[in-house]
């Protein structure tokens, strides 16, 4: 449109975007929850020559034995890249110190990655730590939440049958922004494991 500031359209509209509830935690079964986490993984690596995933890994090192709920592991620039995720199926906010747990994980097993998803948010805490030690955090909730409409009325409503939503989504937030992550849109996901 002529003389509309597209950049100032983009920054009002997300602005004015209504924020998914914090309160809300996803429906899932433990198992659902980390085979979608690890769908997730399976996807990113299909662009990769040597690319491997799996859900529930056991590994053994000299401290001791751990059990991940999703393992990936690929080569880029000639090194191999170990990636610990764990699935978190919280009522509460996730702490500290599960984040400080998985790093432990990172250092003993010799990983160079590490994920959280979980169905609740986290705590100040928790997000701080992971800032600083390069981990992932990404909220897993049902993709219902992620439909709004300029209503005043009540969100709570069923969904059109015309809405092609995913049953669940990941809420990822990076320093700048918040995506939605989903089969079809891991770009955030590639970013963070492949890039930095």
């Amino acid at each position: 449109m002529p003389g509309v500031d597209t950049q100032q359209m983009l920054t009002t509209s997300i602005k004015e975007m209504p924020k998914i509830p914090e309160d809300i935690n996803a429906e899932i079964t433990p198992v659902e929850f980390e085979k979608l986490v690890h769908s997730y993984l399976s996807n990113l690596g299909e662009e990769l020559k040597e690319f491997r995933s799996s859900h529930d890994e056991k590994i053994v090192r000299s401290d001791g034995k751990y059990q991940i709920d999703v393992y990936a592991e690929f080569v880029a620039l000639g090194g191999e890249i170990k990636v610990l995720i764990e699935c978190k199926r919280y009522k509460e906010k996730i702490k500290r110190e599960v984040v400080q747990l998985l790093f432990d994980k990172i250092r003993s097993i010799g990983a160079h990655k590490g994920m959280i998803f979980a169905t609740s948010g986290f705590q100040e805490g928790a997000i701080l730590y992971a800032k600083a030690h390069g981990i992932a955090l990404i909220r897993v909730i049902e993709g219902q939440f992620t439909y709004f409409t300029k209503s005043k009325e009540s969100q709570n409503f069923e969904l059109p049958p015309w809405v092609n939503i995913p049953k669940y989504v990941g809420e990822y937030e990076s320093e700048t922004f918040t995506y939605l992550i989903q089969h079809d849109y891991l770009d955030p996901l590639k970013e963070f494991l492949f890039n930095k």
